[in-house]
């Protein structure tokens, strides 16, 4: 049994820090469980890019208010505490805080920790070796 709070990963190579929000990984891809579990926090009034091209992600807003925007289609959802949304065709996507936001993450596969978004905003696909070393096994494009 695993047993962890989000405070105690505070500045711990567990919480990845960026200029627009910081994140902490309370569970990664080394816990062996298929899944990694994320407390994502973004600050208001920035704009943040994503497209998870090699994980799913299940979202759910906890704390704040702002936009979600499909950049695919174009359309725009109005995300507060209690929406959840599921990038289950791993869609190119914005999300622009009206508010602080706390957001509470899923990742499907799990993440490793080492991950950092390219310029497209993708996280590359790590996976352990028997070794520990990680290794880069992307999605096929398509």
């Amino acid at each position: 049994m695993i047993v962890r709070s989000f405070d105690e990963l505070t500045d711990t190579d567990r919480h990845i820090k960026t200029p627009n929000w910081h994140s902490k990984r309370i569970v990664l891809a080394r816990e062996d469980v298929g899944f990694s579990l994320h407390e994502t926090v973004l600050d208001a009034g920035t704009i943040n890019d994503f497209w998870y091209a090699n994980h799913y992600e299940a979202v759910l807003c906890v704390e704040g208010e702002g936009e979600l925007l499909d950049k695919e289609t174009g359309q725009t959802y109005s995300i507060s505490p209690g929406t959840m949304y599921l990038l289950d065709k791993h869609d190119h996507h914005q999300l622009r805080p009206k508010t602080q936001m706390r957001m509470i993450c899923v990742f499907n596969p799990p993440v490793t920790g080492a991950e950092v978004h390219d310029e497209h905003g993708v996280y590359p696909l790590l996976v352990e070796d028997a070794d520990g070393n990680l290794v880069r096994q992307d999605m096929p494009a398509g």
